[in-house]
């Protein structure tokens, strides 16, 4: 039993070393597990790019001023999570480059078939627009909530750190969504 004990202790203080030298050197050991991170960094990166791109043409396709004013904020928020990206790479000792996400690559097309299906002016367009929105949202919450987990299971709290704080600014997003789609357009919408 004591062998036990102490070969469980030696195995923790193995970790925690590894976890102070995994901080200080800003590198991940090299694994498969990290590589497949590294991989859907590139993954989240392209579809941050994508999306500051064509959250203007959502503005501009809005009917409600307020949702206009949320695919503003939205565009300027998304911009910051592509700096923060970059920085996360950087922790990495990465070169930030992007790999196309085909999720959302369907995400955005899937709203530009709303904009192309809808009538301009209308509530409809505005409560679809919504939709393609909190899809958007949605698809970058599981993301970026898995890779803050990815980030602590590697015992890198600075890279969980930054991509947690990009987390709690998408379901912030999300829920102000929520607000604009239940405060007017759907019922609107729906009186149309």
């Amino acid at each position: 039993m004591a062998t036990k004990t102490k070969s469980a202790s030696a195995k923790a203080g193995t970790k925690t070393t590894n976890k102070t030298a995994g901080n200080t050197t800003g590198k991940i050991e090299s694994s498969e597990f990290h590589e497949f991170f590294i991989d859907e960094l590139k993954d989240i990166y392209w579809a941050e790019k994508h999306l500051v791109k064509a959250l203007p043409k959502m503005k501009k396709a809005a009917t409600s001023p307020k949702l206009a004013a949320a695919f503003e904020k939205h565009t300027q928020e998304t911009q910051l999570h592509i700096d923060t990206l970059e920085q996360v790479f950087g922790l990495l000792d990465e070169k930030p480059a992007a790999k196309k996400c085909d999720a959302m690559a369907g995400l955005l097309e899937e709203a530009n078939g709303i904009i192309e299906d809808t009538d301009t002016g209308t509530m409809i367009r505005d409560a679809g627009l919504i939709v393609a929105a909190q899809k958007v949202e949605h698809y970058e919450i599981a993301t970026y909530g898995t890779l803050k987990v990815f980030a602590e299971n590697m015992d890198r709290s600075d890279v969980a750190e930054l991509l947690g704080q990009t987390l709690e600014n998408e379901k912030a997003t999300d829920i102000a969504l929520t607000e604009i789609a239940v405060g007017a357009v759907n019922a609107e919408a729906a009186s149309e």
